[in-house]
């Protein structure tokens, strides 16, 4: 499970806790702290709880940095991870700070809640669909960025993808990581979710795998669909690496994966999408429920629906047509959701790699 589930001795309430961190894995220390928060709350989300009691924040800090790197860095991740929470509907009232050879971030969320505000996540039936909320690919597209500096790591995938659209990709997974699910998991109340699991280090199908043998009745997981982030298959295959298409790519602060009843699922993927939730949210039907032994599967060539970049083009797909400008327009819709400094950052960030 994503979350322990202790009963408390009064009331018929139940405490219901996670934690997790990791290591940095995109260059902007207030974005890594917004993904760090995303992350340990996600784990509340797919068990479809809306609401965190409390929050606490571990972050370790590098021995190897300098006293000037680590007063302008360490802020930057901690009001990363408090704007999270606080976006969260929660707040980070203690945790513990080190020192040490690596910088780790990361955090409790704590919350007691009553039965009907959660959802175990061990009663899918067959007949019901799987639907995802997130886009794969974070790793890859994370990677292929660091690439961009790596010749003979850049040279075994230019062939497939242009540097323009690898920074368009790493924009959109690093927003979709600091993306929060509970819009989500609100959602699996109103559409009678049977349950859920978010997707993150065992990549897709790892994590259909563990949804699966938690269940009740005797069903399998057979995913036919992957919604990757543009181009981000491509790099996977020309690479060598990560098992993208099989499901077992890492990914960080992913997308909750929930069994909905087949009637329900159309409506949830349109309901997500709406306005009065802001942008960014979407989902898509990826598989479905079928009898038998608590066992997930992707199929031997499932379908790969290219996502696109929020704010990408036509013209910014097409790699001999790029221009600064074009390629700054076509992030505006990025940058909006960010406030003004940190705007600065990524257009300062993105601006300095691109082609003179």
């Amino acid at each position: 499970m994503d979350s322990c589930v202790i009963p408390l001795r009064h009331g018929g309430l139940s405490l219901v806790q996670t934690t997790d961190f990791f290591y940095p894995l995109v260059e902007d220390p207030y974005m890594m702290g917004r993904i760090a928060c995303a992350n340990v709350l996600s784990d509340l989300y797919a068990m479809g709880i809306t609401e965190c009691d409390n929050m606490l924040m571990l972050l370790s800090v590098s021995q190897s940095m300098t006293e000037e790197e680590r007063e302008k860095i360490t802020p930057l991740m901690i009001k990363g991870f408090r704007d999270a929470a606080e976006e969260g509907g929660t707040a980070v009232t203690g945790g513990q700070t080190v020192v040490n050879p690596w910088i780790i971030v990361g955090g409790v969320a704590t919350v007691v809640c009553q039965p009907n505000e959660f959802i175990m996540p061990d009663s899918a039936v067959v007949g019901d669909v799987l639907v995802l909320t997130k886009p794969l690919g974070t790793q890859v597209a994370v990677n292929a960025h660091q690439w961009l500096d790596n010749p003979e790591r850049w040279n075994k995938i230019n062939m497939v993808v242009s540097r323009e659209e690898v920074e368009l990709a790493y924009q959109e997974a690093m927003f979709n990581m600091a993306t929060l699910n509970r819009t989500a998991a609100g959602l699996m109340h109103t559409f009678n979710a049977h349950a859920a699991t978010d997707i993150t280090g065992f990549g897709i199908l790892g994590h259909s795998q563990n949804l699966a043998k938690q269940q009740r009745n005797e069903v399998s997981f057979v995913i036919h669909n992957l919604p990757i982030i543009a181009k981000m298959a491509a790099i996977s295959k020309a690479s060598g690496r990560f098992g993208l298409l099989q499901g077992t790519s890492a990914e960080t602060s992913g997308g909750l994966l929930i069994c909905l009843p087949r009637e329900q699922a159309a409506r949830f993927c349109s309901e997500i999408k709406s306005s009065k939730y802001g942008e960014g949210h979407q989902a898509w039907i990826v598989g479905i429920v079928e009898k038998g032994n608590r066992t997930a599967r992707i199929i031997d060539k499932p379908r790969v629906i290219e996502v696109l970049p929020r704010g990408a083009t036509a013209t910014a797909l097409a790699p001999d047509n790029y221009g600064i400008a074009e390629v700054v327009w076509t992030l505006e819709p990025l940058y909006a959701i960010m406030n003004d400094s940190q705007n600065v950052i990524l257009r300062r960030n993105f601006q300095r790699r691109l082609p003179a």
